[in-house]
């Protein structure tokens, strides 16, 4: 009695399919972020600096809730996260890992932004 041979590869399973396209997904995604990781990081930078002397500007001077402060963000900012330090008066704006930008409330001046360098000798 004769058998059949049969040379040709097991089915590939739906989910195996998906995972796949789902890797291949995520990898295409790192490559663009990559790719665009200075504007992205520069555009974080103008957002969290622009963030902070808004939100300065809006608790210290405005009397406000710094929760509230967020209303007056531009949309698309809303990655931006926010805190703030009574005893120094600073507002810290900041995108975990990417940017952060701190500004401090000085008497007669308002709302001024403090370099990072500045930060870590006070």
């Amino acid at each position: 009695m004769a058998t059949v041979k049969n040379d040709s590869p097991a089915p590939v399973s739906k989910g195996r399919i998906l995972i796949y396209v789902l890797v291949l997904f995520l990898v295409i995604l790192a490559a663009i972020f990559a790719w665009n990781y200075t504007f992205i990081k520069g555009q974080l930078g103008v957002g969290t600096a622009y963030g902070a002397r808004v939100a300065c500007s809006c608790h210290y001077i405005g009397g406000r809730e710094i929760g509230d402060c967020e209303k007056d963000f531009e949309p698309g900012m809303e990655v931006i996260g926010l805190s703030v330090d009574d005893e120094t008066r600073q507002v810290t704006a900041s995108v975990p890992l990417l940017a952060s930008a701190t500004a401090e409330f000085r008497e007669g001046w308002g709302c001024v932004m403090i370099e990072a360098e500045k930060l870590d000798t006070r």
